[in-house]
Parts: structure tokens; sequence; C-alpha cells
């Protein structure tokens, strides 16, 4: 199991993303995720700068590997502009990105107007735009027309030699199934044993991605009430996380929620064995590779804590 730290764009300002990335490469990790976020999930968070110059600023501060969780190259960017931005992250990086897709949240795509789709054209649109982006990085003039988008003679001329990997979000069996015939890989961000099955059954090759969210503090009371506040979306069940349109949205929710509804999505404290029993999890159910979310504001002693871990 390879433990990485996640960048959560919702909840640092930029320039303090960068600096605990930096803090997180002195410590040991060798990746990063970053979330591609336009809104924040709730208010509290209060950021989402745009993960693309942030992972620019990544390339010379630092040299992690870096991954988008996730990018949704469906609504709000085309797949052909999404092709273009990774293409240049992985010249910047020298080869250590890879790029994280997924059909995406409401949250962030309804934006610039768009009819938000049903989940299954989501998936659909997803493939379609996978097609794209492996298309575009073969570095070519490229005319595509399908059902959902249309490029028109387009060559990327700075294709890195080798392509970005491309890691495909799966939390449900069609999406392992895709995941499995279109991807590089694949991520979910609970430790479902059976949707890394279904990946591995249908053909699926190479890592599976996870991510082990927490509140670390110095008491479970203080967890609490920490996650609460920056991170009450992670007890929403159901649809919530991909249908609702707005931070305020998600507040309203989580009027709702309780601090005992938190138990089990998060890791409340600074146990070890807590943490280590939520990395076993995910090592248990097939996961190669997994990311440290810390939903609180102190990174650095967060950092320093989760070092033990690699």
């Amino acid at each position: 199991m390879e433990v990485g730290y996640w960048l959560s764009s919702e909840e640092h300002a930029p320039r303090d993303l960068i600096e605990n990335a930096k803090r997180a490469e002195q410590a040991g990790f060798s990746y990063v995720l970053i979330s591609d976020h336009i809104h924040p999930w709730v208010d509290a968070q209060g950021h989402s700068p745009f993960v693309w110059s942030v992972i620019g600023a990544l390339a010379e501060a630092t040299e992690l590997g870096v991954g988008t969780a996730v990018t949704c190259p469906l609504v709000r960017m085309h797949p052909a502009i999404v092709a273009h931005a990774a293409a240049t992250a992985q010249n910047l990086l020298d080869g250590r990105f890879f790029l994280g897709v997924g059909t995406g949240e409401n949250l962030n795509e309804h934006v610039l107007g768009d009819r938000w789709p049903r989940a299954d054209e989501r998936l659909e649109m997803l493939e379609e735009a996978i097609d794209v982006l492996r298309a575009l990085f073969g570095g070519d003039y490229e005319t595509y027309r399908g059902k959902h988008y249309t490029v028109e003679q387009l060559k990327l001329y700075d294709v890195p030699s080798t392509p970005p990997p491309i890691i495909v979000g799966a939390k449900a069996p069609n999406a392992a199934k895709l995941a499995a015939e279109k991807g590089d890989g694949t991520m979910n961000t609970s430790p479902d044993a059976e949707i890394a099955k279904e990946f591995k059954d249908a053909g699926g090759e190479g890592p599976v991605y996870g991510k082990v969210t927490g509140a670390f503090a110095s008491s479970e009371a203080s967890a609490r009430a920490i996650a609460k506040e920056r991170s009450p979306n992670t007890a929403m069940g159901g649809d919530l996380s991909t249908e609702l349109a707005l931070p305020r949205d998600f507040q309203a929710v989580a009027e709702l929620v309780r601090e005992e509804d938190l138990e089990g999505s998060l890791v409340l404290g600074n146990d070890p064995a807590l943490w280590r029993e939520k990395i076993d999890e995910f090592e248990r159910a097939g996961f190669t590779h997994v990311a440290l979310h810390d939903v609180s504001e102190g990174q650095a002693e967060f950092i320093e804590f989760a070092k033990q871990f690699l």
C-alpha cells in the first residue's frame, strides 16, 4: 500500500496548498492527490482555486507525483480543454502526473447554465470524453464528432512523450467496468471491495486509489466539532453529493447532521491505531494506493503525524 497526501482545494487557499505539498514531500510522501472543484462543499471550507494553476506551481515547487481526484471532463470543461491542460501538466511534471476523471457533481458543473444530466448519461459522456482525451494525447490533428462532443481539427503541439495515465473514478459496477475498459486504473473514496473486484474481474489493470478522510485533533470531541463544521457532507448519503447545486444547499442538509452521524465516515482524533485501521481496510479491499485527508486547518501538525504511515 502506497500512502499519499490529499490536497483539498475546497479547504485551503492556493498558496497554502503549495506549502502543504512541500511539507508532505519533506515528510517523505511521494505523491499527492488534488481535488478539482469550482465550489467548496460548504462555505466553512471557504476555498476553491483553479486546480491547473496549482498543479503548475506544484511542478515547480516539488518533485512529487500529482493526480487529480477527480476532474470532470463533461460539462464545465470540454474534454478537449482537459486534454490540453493534462498534457501541459504531464510535461511540467516530467511524467509524474496522472489524470483522474469522473462523472462530477452538480455543485461544480451547473455553473455555465447547462442541464445536469442523469447518472447513466454522465457515464456515457465520460466514456466519450476518455476517447477524446486519448485521441488528443496522440499529438496529431483530430476531428471527433460524437453524440456528446465535437472536436474540429485540433492538434495539441506540446504533448508529452508518455501520455498521462487516466484513472477513472468508480463507485458503481458500471463505472468500474468502464474503468477497466477505458482507464489505466480506478479510484474510489470508499473501501468498497466489490467495486475493486468488479474492476479487476472486468480486466482492469493498474492502480486502485482510495482516500482516508479524518479530522485530526487532540481529542475525539474536538475532532467531532471540526468535522461537523468543516466536512458535514461526508455524512450525507444517497445521491446528495452529486445532485445538490450550491454550498448553501449542503449547509441546509448539514443542519440535520449530528456529530454522531460522522462516525464511520471519518477518522476522529489523533489515535494512530484508528488511522491505521482505516488504511488497512482499503488494503484488504484490494486498493494499492490511499491518500490521507485531514479536514482540520492544522495541516503542518497532521503531516508530521501522518508520516508514520509511510
